[in-house]
Parts: C-alpha cells; sequence; structure tokens
C-alpha cells in the first residue's frame, strides 16, 4: 500500500491550521510560502 500525497495542500493545510492558532504569522506563512514557490519556480519545479 502507498500513500502519495501532494506537496501544496499539505502547506495550505499547515498555513491555515498556523493562521487559526497564532493570526499574528499570517504575513509570514503568506512571505515564505510565496518566497518557496518562486525559487521552485525559478529551479523548473512544480508544486
Amino acid at each position: 500500500m502507498t500513500l502519495h500525497l501532494e506537496l501544496a495542500p499539505l502547506i495550505s493545510l499547515g498555513a491555515g491550521i498556523g493562521i487559526l492558532v497564532f493570526p499574528k504569522l499570517l504575513n509570514y506563512i503568506v512571505a515564505g510560502y510565496l518566497i518557496i514557490l518562486g525559487v521552485l519556480g525559478l529551479l523548473g519545479h512544480t508544486l
């Protein structure tokens, strides 16, 4: 039995939970997500 998980939904779920628990983390979570997305885009990877 194999478990196939995508990265983007896991990141989104973690970010959503983090925002609910610590609302001030919203700026850092969004900034981190955008930086990771940008770096992966430059390297030719997709989420």
